[in-house]
């Protein structure tokens, strides 16, 4: 019987090469078009809005630092799919929000998408591809929402939304950088009290952040 060799399968390492390549070619899309946007509408402010407000509000920064740990923890191809879904469905979202169109339980779904990303980093859920990506992408859409109906009346809603995205993308890499500290010793260990703290910080907000001035 003729036997035919096996194909060798791409070494990992170019598969991570390609996934970087393509998170670092979205990243200067969204960049040039964020420029744009900003030169366009420098004088409402809308992008330095849209940019600072992610880091103003307690939930949402949380969040967004908690999908990249937990994309971080899942590895190729999630460590960047994750990181890209939240920001895209978070658009969509902010163009709800923008347009008025009601969701319900948004500041809710907001505060146990900050539980639930911090209780599967501390039980290290190896959720399947989809699900994972599923579930991401719901949250961005609250989160989109909550930020497009806080839209200043002055700024430009493209301007805006450039900020935050970008702003929500720089969260994510910093949650894939603290990810990362799984290579070195007691890495696991202090990621999983990383999700641990952010979990806790859900149950905070999802009880009505008592004591918070």
């Amino acid at each position: 019987m003729r036997t035919f060799p096996r194909q060798p399968h791409p070494p990992r390492t170019s598969t991570r090469r390609h996934s970087a390549r393509a998170m670092v070619a979205s990243l200067l899309l969204v960049l040039s078009a964020a420029a744009h946007a900003h030169t366009d509408a420098a004088a409402s402010g809308g992008f330095i809005a849209g940019f600072l407000h992610p880091l103003a509000g307690f939930d949402h920064l949380l969040a967004m630092i908690a999908v990249g740990i937990w994309g971080a923890a899942l590895g190729s191809p999630l460590i960047w799919a994750l990181p890209v879904a939240f920001p895209l469905l978070m658009v969509v979202g902010g163009i709800l929000g923008i347009a008025g169109v009601p969701l319900p339980f948004v500041e809710t779904g907001i505060a146990l998408s900050v539980l639930v990303l911090g209780l599967a980093i501390v039980a290290a859920w190896r959720a399947p591809v989809a699900v994972a990506v599923v579930l991401v992408a719901f949250f961005g859409v609250l989160h989109g929402h909550a930020h497009g109906t806080e839209l200043p009346g002055s700024a430009s809603p493209a301007a805006y939304a450039a900020g935050f995205v970008i702003s929500t993308g720089l969260l994510h890499l910093a949650g894939i950088a603290l990810g990362a500290l799984r290579s070195v010793p007691r890495g696991p260990l202090m990621v999983r009290a990383a999700g641990g703290l952010i979990a806790l910080a859900g149950v905070w907000i999802l009880v009505g952040s008592p004591g918070a001035a």
